[in-house]
């Protein structure tokens, strides 16, 4: 498989942009049993001055991949066992970064199913923690350049994007979840006809 890792430049806008233009994009890992992965189908974008953004409190151990340059991974742990991943945005030193909250399990299910033995396929990979545990994402990417075709983490451009966002949308735009500031901001967004979504809000018809 091809992989065309996403340029650093796709990084520099706002997490607001980069959140909603990741949607239908790879998300690529690499591991000694092949890749895996799949395409982006839910976003949150944690801004700079943003009350629910780890960067808010200042540079610190944990968060200091977030305040690297445009495209680098940010990886934390929650709950004590979860783990989430981030793509950095903007110039070293703003702290904006957008959550992967889910993607469709696409490439090597085997070896995604093997990580994370569930029956049920859309709960694969349909939630951040979910995601990592089953693409096997931890500390270790922490800091890693997304923009490398060669790391063990890449977002890599998918050539049928605006393909993949029209059998999937509409795009959903709505406020993020499981946090406690900031609850009001629509920072969140879907591919609403993903089976992969980790909590949809009720559209009007």
């Amino acid at each position: 498989m091809n992989i065309t890792a996403m340029p650093h430049s796709f990084f520099e806008p706002s997490a607001r942009t980069v959140a909603f233009r990741l949607l239908g994009h790879w998300l690529i890992r690499r591991t000694a049993r092949g890749i895996c992965g799949g395409p982006i189908v839910e976003t949150e974008a944690y801004l700079r001055d943003d009350p629910a953004s780890h960067g808010y409190v200042g540079l610190t151990h944990r968060n200091r991949a977030m305040f690297g340059p445009p495209g680098t991974g940010y990886v934390y742990m929650i709950y004590g066992n979860h783990f989430c991943v981030n793509a950095v945005c903007r110039k070293a030193g703003n702290a904006e970064a957008v959550l992967i909250r889910a993607i469709e399990a696409e490439f090597s299910l085997d070896l995604l199913r093997k990580n994370r033995p569930i029956d049920d396929m859309s709960a694969l990979t349909n939630g951040p923690g979910k995601l990592c545990q089953a693409m096997q994402i931890d500390r270790k990417l922490d800091g890693t350049d997304l923009c490398d075709g060669n790391s063990p983490l890449v977002i890599g451009a998918n050539p049928n994007v605006r393909l993949f966002r029209k059998e999937r949308g509409p795009v959903i735009t709505t406020t993020r979840i499981g946090i406690t500031r900031a609850v009001e901001m629509p920072l969140r967004f879907y591919l609403n006809g993903s089976p992969y979504i980790s909590k949809r809000i009720r559209v009007k018809p």
